[in-house]
C-alpha cells in the first residue's frame, strides 16, 4: 500500500477524526484507519442486506454504516446531561472504538458474507499492531473491550461456536447502543458524493 492510498483512506474519515479532541489520540486513529483492509472502503454494510437502512448498502455502504455510528455519539456527546458522565479520553476512545467496530466485517481477508467473530478480530488486531500505537495498555484494553461487545444481545450465531461478549459496563453500552441506532431501517441519512453526512 503507497502514501496515497494511506492518505485516501485516512481523508475518507477526516470529519470524524476532528470529532476527538487528544491529539495523541488522533493519531492513533489515523494508524488504525490505515491498517484497515481495502474492502473495508468498498463493501456494503450488510452482505445480505437485511439488517441495515439504504444508506448503509452498496459500495461504500460500511463507511457509511460506521459514520453514522460516530455521528450519533458525536451528537449524543453534544447534549451534556450525557456527556457529563464521561471524561474527555473516554469519549475520544468511544469515538475511536465506532470507527473500528467494524473494521474486520469480512475478515482479515474479504470474505463473502459478514464474519461473525468480526468483533474479536478487530480486537485482536488491534492488539497485534499495539508496537505502532502510542496507546497505554489500559486504553488499548478499554478500546478493544468495547469493540468486542458492540454487538450486543446478538452474541451468539448458529453458524460459528464463538459466545461474544455482551454490554456490561457503560462504555460498552454506549458503544452498542451507537451501532444498534446506526442500524435501524427507519433511519435516512443524506450523504453527500464523497460519503461525507449532510447536515
Amino acid at each position: 500500500m503507497n502514501e496515497i492510498e494511506e492518505s485516501i483512506k485516512i481523508k475518507t474519515f477526516d470529519k470524524e477524526i476532528n470529532y476527538i479532541n487528544n491529539p495523541r489520540y488522533k493519531e492513533n486513529i489515523k494508524i488504525l484507519i490505515d491498517l484497515l483492509p481495502d474492502y473495508f472502503f468498498e463493501v456494503p454494510a450488510s452482505s445480505t442486506g437485511k439488517y441495515h437502512p439504504s444508506f448503509a448498502l452498496g459500495d461504500g455502504g460500511l463507511v457509511r454504516h460506521t459514520k453514522v455510528a460516530v455521528r450519533i455519539a458525536k451528537e449524543l456527546f453534544d447534549d451534556e446531561s450525557v456527556s457529563g458522565a464521561y471524561t474527555h479520553n473516554e469519549k475520544d476512545l468511544m469515538m475511536m472504538a465506532l470507527i473500528m467496530h467494524d473494521g474486520l466485517k469480512s475478515g482479515l481477508k474479504k470474505s463473502q458474507y459478514t464474519n461473525f467473530d468480526h468483533p474479536l478480530l478487530v480486537s485482536n488486531y488491534i492488539k497485534e499492531n499495539k508496537d505502532k500505537l502510542s496507546l497505554n495498555e489500559k486504553e488499548i484494553n478499554f478500546l478493544c473491550n468495547v469493540i468486542e461487545s458492540h454487538m450486543g444481545p446478538w452474541n451468539t450465531n448458529s453458524y460459528s461456536n464463538v459466545i461474544l461478549p455482551k454490554p456490561e459496563t457503560r462504555y460498552q453500552r454506549f458503544v452498542h447502543m451507537c451501532d444498534y441506532l446506526a442500524s435501524r431501517k427507519f433511519l435516512d441519512v443524506k450523504f453527500d458524493k464523497d460519503n461525507n453526512i449532510i447536515d
